[in-house]
């Protein structure tokens, strides 16, 4: 019986490490449970993001009542820290510890910083709306210690999210890079996943006492996921603070990095490429309620295709980036996705069909996963082995710092075309409503196309045929 036991735990371990998606990122260094225990910084950077842009989003200004506009700054504040992101990177690859850690100091720091936010923020939201006791304190109270509660949970989470990707880069060989960033961002989507649908479930019967309760778990569970991924990931060097010379200043290793060839070139195309995909994350909703006349639960599953597109680039990515192909060209396959995926959203409303409809947005968001891992897959393999931290800090930089002003820019220049489309500047046959939302997807096109174009300078360029 004993034996026949064995021969069935054998035979599930074999089964679970063939068939789990990712499994195969493991290494004799870095074992599985190993890195899916790392992965949870991940976990714990999407259910953040998921709270501050998504649930907060609507209490705000649905049962907090908050002005709109109000609203709209302060989910925006988290993004003024994601240029940093480099700088953070540039210190933890140079980081003196007696213990001998370099990543291990900032990702706690950065953890600590995210709790802070978390711990503070549903008092700061209460007082911003004027509820109950909160109504006693003076009218600048609010906006002030929210903006703050804000900008300390941004800041937290890139810088976590910054450190973590350098260490998993560090712990990874090389040839392991692209499943080891795919594990990563299923990690993140998977944290995004469940953090939006406890969060709902937790707030459907709001009250603010319930606000405090459901923020501030968020603030424990941040803690304790960011706590088990660190322990006993970086090895202990004690002898490292007092063998490295003195750390080059940030603008001296930013110069020597940005110096080496296709480095800007590169960036430049993260973030087109960035900002094309980005600018529809706040118009796919509304052109499908607007234009396409469909109804508030069939808009929602919309965001659900573009995760699950999402998610099937980084699957598909991660299989065959391993299989030892070009990095570069799996962003450029991603843009070329992107611009049928776009095709198909612009041509929807003259088919009046929304399966075509539904269908390039999946191949948006199929696109956007090729992209995505494709660039950070780059700039790993690109890194020099002294600054991961800061090659990933600035693709990091680069990346957050686009995706929001896309989100930004996206609904403005739909507002703007569509106003003045509807006030016949445009000419008579440019009067529909759905004027704007082309506008947009025309220019994220055009967008790719561009990104295209850099990318494939890169990909022909005799450092991408090294790596590939």
């Amino acid at each position: 019986m004993n034996a026949l036991a064995r021969q069935l735990v054998r035979s599930w371990v074999g089964m679970g490490t063939r068939f789990l998606p990712f499994a195969d990122a493991a290494s004799p260094d870095l074992p599985l449970p190993r890195l899916l225990r790392l992965s949870l910084f991940q976990v714990s950077v999407g259910m953040a993001l998921v709270l501050i842009v998504g649930t907060l989003n609507r209490v705000m200004i649905v049962e907090l009542e908050v002005p709109a506009s109000l609203v709209a700054v302060m989910i925006a504040l988290p993004v003024l820290y994601a240029p940093f992101r480099a700088l953070v990177g540039h210190r933890s690859d140079n980081h003196r510890s007696e213990l001998g850690w370099r990543r291990v100091p900032y990702i706690w720091m950065g953890t600590l910083v995210q709790f802070g936010g978390l711990a503070i923020m549903p008092f700061a939201l209460l007082v911003l709306a004027g509820r109950g006791a909160a109504t006693d304190w003076p009218a600048w109270v609010g906006p002030l210690g929210a903006g703050v509660a804000f900008l300390l949970v941004g800041a937290g989470l890139h810088t976590v999210q910054t450190a973590g990707l350098a260490l998993a880069t560090d712990l990874s060989p090389p040839e392991s890079h692209p499943r080891v960033v795919g594990l990563m961002y299923v990690s993140l989507l998977a944290g995004s996943i469940v953090g939006a649908l406890a969060f709902g479930a937790m707030l459907a019967d709001f009250t603010p006492g319930r606000l405090i309760q459901v923020i501030q778990a968020a603030a424990v569970t941040t803690l304790v996921l960011n706590t088990v991924s660190l322990w006993k990931q970086e090895t202990r060097r004690p002898r490292r603070g007092a063998a490295i010379p003195d750390a080059p200043p940030f603008s001296q290793a930013w110069r020597a990095y940005v110096a080496a060839d296709g480095v800007r070139r590169r960036l430049v195309a993260i973030g087109l490429g960035t900002l094309a995909f980005g600018m529809q994350d706040v118009l796919l909703e509304p052109y499908g309620g607007q234009v396409l006349g469909m109804t508030v639960g069939a808009t929602t599953t919309l965001t659900a295709s573009l995760a699950l597109g999402g998610l099937v680039g980084f699957s598909l990515a991660s299989y065959v980036l391993s299989r030892g192909a070009d990095p570069f060209r799996m962003a450029i396959t991603g843009g070329l996705v992107g611009i049928a995926g776009f095709a198909l959203v612009i041509l929807s409303p003259a088919l009046a069909s929304v399966p075509v409809f539904a269908l390039g947005v999946g191949l948006v968001g199929l696109g956007g996963g090729l992209f995505g891992h494709g660039t950070l897959t780059a700039t790993m393999n690109h890194a020099p082995r002294d600054q991961a931290g800061l090659a990933l800090g600035a693709w990091g930089a680069v990346q957050a710092t686009t995706a929001g002003v896309a989100l930004a820019l996206g609904g403005l220049l739909a507002d703007a075309v569509g106003a003045l489309a509807r006030r016949g500047a445009l000419g008579a046959s440019l009067a529909g409503r759905d004027t704007g939302y082309l506008a947009v997807y025309g220019l994220e096109i055009a967008l790719l196309v561009a990104t295209i174009a850099l990318m494939s300078a890169l990909a022909r360029g005799p450092r991408a045929r090294a790596v590939a």
